[in-house]
């Protein structure tokens, strides 16, 4: 989600919103996990995205590094996981004056990374 809303260079508060919304109505009731304490593993998304911005973290090693939890992780993303990953990356890439090149060539570039697992 970092590097989907950050590719352009800025991240807006907009996108910040969508992509708290998108925690909240995609990713939590998808994910049956939860942590020593009780929460949610989704949750874990947005914490990682809020360190990620105070860090101004660059969105290409964001994307990579996203690719290598996916690949270490395949087993869990099922079709169903799979299709909201999708479906949150174009939500937060719209949020903003709508999805750019940028944006649209990171999605696909996700898109074909998640059928080849």
């Amino acid at each position: 989600m970092y590097a989907v809303a950050d590719v352009d260079g800025v991240i807006s508060k907009k996108e910040k919103k969508e992509m708290m919304e998108m925690v909240a109505n995609e990713l939590v009731p998808a994910e049956e996990h939860k942590d020593e304490r009780g929460m949610n593993d989704a949750h874990y998304a947005e914490i990682e995205f809020d360190i990620l911005d105070e860090q101004m973290s660059d969105p290409e090693s964001a994307f990579e590094s996203f690719i290598e939890f996916i690949e270490e992780h395949h087993t869990a993303l099922d079709d169903n996981m799979k299709k909201i990953c999708l479906k949150v990356a174009n939500k937060l890439a719209e949020a903003y004056h709508g999805t750019n090149k940028k944006e649209k060539l990171l999605i696909q570039k996700l898109k074909d990374h998640l059928r080849r697992i």
